[in-house]
């Protein structure tokens, strides 16, 4: 029995603001219990909605210095079980007390500092001494780093070894050295080039690389792109020398949450055997519920996306005019940067049988989205793994995507010779090549739709579940523990 403990921000169903949660909340669900004892520890954030705070069990409290700064602070630790799963969770309220996960960047170096050490700190107490501690993103970066610097000489943690996972390397944990040292209470030697020390400051994502024995992202594509300079936010050159010790495992999706076979939340269930009507009957719904011209014949691209210039949205602005023809309805659905939610509430306005642009965040309207739409868009300027066009592909909802990360390598371009292919797609950052992707898109639906129909069937039989991503890391972990 191996013993893997991960250690990340936020997980579902407690706390979700991106991917990030997805992976961490459904990948520990799907190794052999047999084989695997897989553990999950985060914060105890007060915005955890009460049905699962209400039921979490108190196991122990203590308190633990922070550094220079603080000589005795509380950690908790609280403990909930659900599908199998032993969740804990590090309890503060001074840390994790707020209405959302997140806040200003300051209070959040200072809070995962708080809660990196807080792990090693707990993990004597509950008795679980993991062969494996699985790292997420910058939040978690100190883990590695203590295991190796202040509790190297503790006999529990010999053997334990450190994996850290990169979900999106643009987010890195940076402050001032002097307030890091403070707070984390490191020894000198650590903040140095070769190790924390980026561009003067200090770099906890950095530490956590560093000090990881492998590290892996959510991609084969963005493995590589993240070692070029023009995708590794300054740590490339680092990425390079770790070459040897990284490499991209694709995420899933779940597909219980995702299936249009049982999807409650979706107008007409269907199979990849049935789309046609299933796909029409919600197409119709769709179009009914948004406003919208109701026309079977109508080609409805969709947006499920947060509104950012990472999402490739300038691109969508500069092609918008003419993709939104006679033929064309589009469908958005997300919030972010104010830019981009005023543009579509803009279209929206000057052209409501056309656009509906829906500026909030609604998980069954996503859902019927993905079921009634023909296909969804996804240009990103960077994409490290992507969901979306996943959760395409599982309604027959065609995927139009940049060639990058995980979207280069989850959907593979129509090829109208051979008959292959489950999207569409476009290699550069450039909205004419966005335009005419889409453009190829809508000629192959409105002029040979059989080859379409062949096309949305191929995709909702790929398999893209978790089950495929577990076996990987699976397979990680035994070559690690050797």
């Amino acid at each position: 029995m191996k013993n893997i403990l991960f250690v990340a921000s936020e997980c579902v169903p407690f706390v979700k603001t991106g991917g990030l949660a997805d992976v961490v909340g459904t990948l520990p669900k799907k190794f052999d219990k047999s084989e695997y004892d897989v553990r999950v520890i985060i914060p105890n954030y007060r915005c955890i909605p009460d049905k699962y705070r209400n039921s979490f069990r108190y196991i122990h409290h203590f308190y633990m210095d922070l550094g220079q700064r603080f000589s005795s602070v509380h950690v908790g630790i609280m403990e909930y079980e659900l599908e199998g799963i032993k969740y804990y969770f590090v309890d503060n309220l001074f840390y994790f007390g707020g209405d959302r996960p997140y806040a200003d960047t300051r209070f959040d170096i200072e809070k995962f500092i708080y809660f990196s050490k807080a792990v090693m700190a707990i993990l004597p107490v509950i008795n679980f001494h993991p062969d494996i501690i699985h790292c997420h993103d910058w939040q978690a970066g100190l883990v590695p780093v203590y295991l190796h610097t202040l509790y190297k000489d503790n006999p529990f943690y010999y053997g334990t070894k450190c994996i850290f996972t990169i979900h999106n390397l643009r987010f890195q944990g940076i402050w001032d050295i002097k307030t890091i040292r403070a707070l984390s209470g490191l020894p000198d030697w650590v903040f140095t080039p070769d190790k924390l020390e980026f561009h003067e400051d200090a770099n906890m994502l950095k530490g956590g690389l560093v000090y990881s024995d492998y590290i892996t992202t959510v991609s084969d594509t963005y493995a590589g792109e993240i070692q070029m300079p023009y995708y590794g936010e300054g740590l490339d050159g680092l990425l390079r020398a770790r070459n040897g010790s990284l490499c991209g495992i694709v995420n899933g999706i779940d597909y219980t949450a995702y299936n249009p076979e049982t999807d409650e939340n979706i107008t007409k269930k269907y199979t990849s055997r049935s789309f046609k009507k299933g796909k029409a009957e919600n197409k119709k719904a769709l179009q009914q519920r948004l406003g919208l011209e109701v026309d079977e014949n109508k080609f409805v691209l969709a947006i499920i996306s947060r509104l950012t210039s990472q999402k490739g949205l300038d691109l969508v602005r500069y092609a918008l005019d003419r993709m939104l023809d006679d033929y064309t309805q589009l469908v958005v659905l997300g919030t972010g940067d104010g830019q981009y939610e005023g543009l579509f509430r803009d279209y929206a306005w000057r052209m409501p049988h056309k656009v509906s642009a829906n500026i909030y965040f609604d998980e069954a309207l996503a859902h019927n989205i993905y079921a009634g739409a023909d296909a969804v868009l996804v240009p990103s300027l960077f994409e490290p793994c992507g969901l979306t066009q996943l959760i395409g592909l599982r309604y027959g909802t065609v995927p139009i995507v940049r060639e990058t990360g995980g979207l280069k390598d989850t959907v593979e371009p129509y090829n109208e010779y051979d008959g292959t292919g489950i999207g569409f797609s476009f290699a550069n950052y450039n909205g004419d090549e966005l335009l005419g992707a889409v453009n190829y898109a809508k000629k192959v639906y409105f002029e040979t739709r059989k080859e379409w129909e062949q096309m949305v069937s191929r995709g909702m039989k790929t398999d893209y579940s978790w089950i495929n991503s577990a076996r990987k890391y699976a397979d990680l972990y035994d070559s690690i523990c050797r």
